[in-house]
């Protein structure tokens, strides 16, 4: 999710992991005493330091002085008649005057804590005589007492930065009543997804359609972020759904709080939540948006605490503690991790003026500059304690994708101004295109993936939002080279057209294969399901941008009727396990990316 002048190229989705019960933090049995108990123990504690101080006091007849530290006190000179000596308008007070200044001063500390004991005693019998229930009410007063207070030394005040004029975002109904029409159901469709969040989920990060209730995944942490609803703030504000726009506004500024005690994905997070607020800044203005979009990547910001810079793919919120993934290559961090970042931090160190996000993402860039990379391609695995390549497994789909788009998309977002991004890309897709482009026997074109030198013949639903990347990427290649990825971009939506058409439901598959007589087809059963994901659909939408070919719009609409037909139940959108299956089971998850990008 981007900026609304750069609509997101959604290859930015890993495969779905099933970690088990490992990745999830032990429960810890703890003992609780009743709050009254609690209360007793401190004001016991209170009580008996009083009297200790009371009873251990110095004694005025056996010491001279009760000291505290002030043995020679200036004053300014009034009278010398009285036994002072005058030293340059100021007047040392003599043995006498001290010892009687001090027995005051005892007996009037004497006196407060007497006082402040019995204050103390009056204060404790109240408590005692209140409810278990009232005790609680206080404590909890007291404790969002604290919350307001953390919260008001957060929102600091930033500096006002000139908002872009945005073209479009109110452009009319189409003239075509037919594409009014589907434009309609497709509104009508994001209604039905984000209402029954509303009833069923809300504030939690994700729903589960079926079993009607809220849902999240290890990628959030534990806790109740509200992903849904930062994810799909700027669909709702392009569809003119301004109502439902405010709820969202109303929940974040109310209740979105990152001082949490929670593991999240640094790449996903920041897609999903600075990416989602900072689009909805940019299309609406409010500066609840940015003001919280800086408050989060204050929390992100620890994950780069490693030896090279390159961040670790989680961070806990509260405490600043990264790790990786236990699955990645070795302890590495993720090439579409850590270069999927760029674009939300030159925005952070643009509204806020600290250019500490900018310094960051250019860091990880120049240390990818200096690497050697085998066969010109970019692996996916890189540690960020050593600056090695993990395993040599390089794919434009899952954990390569979107550092691709993210290059192109920073060139753009420069103005085109930032010749090195691009250099970047064009060096990348050579490579991609000399080792990982392939042709069908049938006449499919394909990108397969790398792994130890090998080239494995299969294509994930991820990578197809490539079509639409070299489409986009097209203007400004090399060697006038403009026509040549404007074709190869509309020959991966036909291959990924085709692996929808070649499914019972219509939806494309997870991955499937070029091998043998096997074309454009998934193999395996854990490769067959659809979970709502934009890739496919989006190509159409870049494809029908530059090309206008009609095609490309009914190839949209057809996919927007499989959804509608397939996914559909009463509660939202699900995924489904077998896009081959004519009665198809289902996952139960309303996936935060269908509505932040698939239905965009």
């Amino acid at each position: 999710m981007t900026t609304p002048a750069l609509l997101p190229l959604s290859g930015r989705r890993l495969p779905p992991l099933n970690l088990g019960a490992s990745a999830f933090p032990h429960h810890r049995a703890t003992l609780r005493l009743s709050e009254k108990f609690i209360l007793l123990l401190i004001l016991s504690a209170f009580i008996t330091l009083c009297f200790g101080a009371f009873f251990f006091l110095p004694d005025s007849s056996k010491h001279k002085r009760f000291d505290l530290g002030l043995e020679d006190v200036l004053i300014p000179h009034v009278d010398t008649s009285k036994g002072g000596k005058n030293l340059g308008g100021f007047l040392i007070h003599g043995q006498g005057h001290d010892e009687h200044r001090h027995r005051e001063e005892e007996e009037r500390l004497r006196n407060k804590i007497r006082a402040d004991h019995e204050k103390a005693l009056e204060e404790a019998k109240e408590k005692l005589k209140k409810s278990r229930d009232e005790i609680q009410a206080e404590i909890q007063t007291e404790k969002n007492k604290v919350v307001q207070e953390l919260k008001k030394k957060d929102s600091k005040p930033l500096p006002p930065v000139p908002l872009p004029n945005l073209i479009g975002i109110n452009s009319g109904e189409p003239a075509d009543l037919d594409i009014r029409e589907k434009r309609n159901k497709i509104k009508e469709m994001m209604k039905h997804a984000w209402d029954n969040y509303r009833q069923y989920g809300w504030g939690h990060n994700e729903l589960k359609p079926i079993a009607r209730k809220g849902h999240s995944t290890n990628i959030f942490g534990n806790s109740q972020m509200g992903a849904t609803i930062v994810d799909a703030l700027d669909t709702l504000y392009i569809m003119g759904l301004h109502d439902e726009f405010r709820e969202g506004q109303e929940w974040i500024d109310k209740n979105l709080d990152f001082s949490v005690n929670s593991e999240v994905s640094v790449f996903e997070v920041n897609i999903r939540f600075i990416g989602g607020l900072l689009a909805a800044y940019y299309l609406s203005g409010q500066e609840v948006f940015k003001i919280k979009a800086v408050q989060l990547a204050g929390k992100l910001l620890p994950a780069f605490n490693t030896p090279t810079g390159i961040p670790w793919a989680m961070v806990n919120l509260k405490s600043g503690v990264g790790r990786n993934w236990g699955w990645a290559s070795a302890g590495s961090s993720i090439l579409a991790e850590f270069g999927t970042l760029h674009m939300e931090f030159v925005h952070l160190s643009y509204l806020t003026g600290d250019p500490v996000y900018y310094n960051k993402v250019m860091h990880i860039r120049k240390l990818l500059q200096k690497m050697d990379r085998p066969n010109g391609l970019y692996p996916n695995y890189l540690n960020p304690r050593t600056g090695r390549w993990g395993q040599h497994h390089t794919s434009v789909g899952g954990l390569g994708d979107s550092f691709y788009e993210y290059l192109l998309k920073a060139w753009l977002m420069s103005d085109k101004m930032d010749t090195e991004a691009r250099k970047m890309y064009d060096d990348a897709i050579e490579a991609i295109e000399k080792h990982l482009i392939r042709k069908s026997n049938g006449g499919l074109t394909f990108i397969g993936e790398w792994k130890n030198g090998h080239l494995e013949r299969k294509m994930g639903h991820l990578t197809c939002f490539a079509g639409g990347m070299f489409a986009l990427g097209a203007d400004g290649s090399r060697d006038d080279k403009a026509g040549h990825y404007l074709q190869l971009g509309a020959e991966i939506a036909h291959t990924c057209h085709e692996s929808y058409d070649r499914t019972t439901l219509k939806l494309g598959p997870e991955a499937f294969k070029f091998d043998g007589g096997v074309e454009a087809v998934a193999v395996r059963q854990n490769e067959k399901y659809y979970i709502l994901r934009p890739e496919v659909i989006e190509t159409y939408w870049y494809m029908w941008r530059f090309t206008h070919d009609p095609k490309y719009r009914q190839w949209g609409w057809e996919a927007a009727q499989a959804i509608d037909k397939y996914c559909r139940v009463s509660g939202g959108f699900s995924g489904v396990k077998d896009v081959y299956s004519s009665s198809p089971t289902y996952d139960d998850v309303q996936q935060s990316f269908f509505l932040a990008e698939t239905l965009k």
